[in-house]
């Protein structure tokens, strides 16, 4: 990161980028070899940054594509393999059911307009404080809670 401190910066944003990982993943393993892979990125695209957000926001943008070309790794993966394991009745009707409670939650989330999606998942995965939301996503602390009071009422209304 020529002109860049890199451990400086690593010190610095390390923790806050796990945790806005963390709040994607839902997998603390996934989320640091991810943020790794962040920084590994943004030592090679920092000629990209031209400073006109601050570090950490671009940092959390370099982390969600890296998200991304990992979801779209893992989709690939999955769709080839193939399982011949049947659970025993129980354990298939537990399983629906639990399925489709969580799918209820997550359609709900999934309806929600973009800011929203991402505000209740850094909130509520990433335990982030709405101050480090505000940051990450370049809006204050006051947006971030009402933003996550509406999507929070959105969701009740949906269920």
């Amino acid at each position: 990161m020529s002109g860049y401190d890199i451990e400086q910066i690593y010190k610095e944003y390390a923790q806050s980028v796990y945790k806005y990982l963390l709040s994607l993943t839902h997998d603390s393993n996934v989320s640091e070899e991810l943020t790794q892979e962040t920084f590994y990125r943004a030592i090679g695209s920092i000629k990209n940054y031209n400073g006109t957000c601050k570090m950490s926001v671009w940092l959390c943008q370099v982390a969600k594509h890296v998200w991304y070309q990992e979801l779209h790794r893992m989709n690939k993966r999955q769709t080839t393999e193939l399982t011949d394991d049947i659970p025993a009745q129980e354990t298939l009707e537990m399983n629906f059911i639990l399925k489709s409670e969580k799918a209820a939650l997550y359609k709900a989330i999934h309806a929600l307009n973009q800011p929203m999606r991402e505000v209740i998942h850094m909130r509520l995965t990433g335990e982030f404080s709405f101050a480090e939301i505000g940051e990450i996503l370049g809006k204050s602390e006051n947006w971030a809670r009402t933003t996550f009071y509406r999507a929070k009422q959105k969701i009740m209304e949906a269920l």
